[in-house]
């Protein structure tokens, strides 16, 4: 399997994360039933997305990192 590309590894998340939200919001202005699903499940990825990389890490999940050598901007 080859290696993917420098553009898809930077840009493949945001761009699947703009085509959920546009397809969702259109979705929604023109569609029923069905289209009120997919508009609740379009829209609701990209703002799940955002809630798991925004929640506050453990302690045992920063101390593993200062483990590893990374380094962390917190104070010792």
């Amino acid at each position: 399997m080859s290696k993917p590309s420098a553009f898809r590894t930077l840009w493949g998340g945001p761009v699947v994360m703009g085509a959920l939200t546009t397809t969702g919001l259109l979705t929604a202005l023109v569609s029923d039933t069905w289209g009120d699903w997919w508009s609740w499940v379009a829209l609701g990825i990209p703002v799940a997305a955002m809630g798991w990389y925004s929640w506050p890490r453990t302690a045992a999940a920063t101390t593993a990192a200062d483990a590893s050598g990374s380094s962390s901007s917190a104070p010792r």
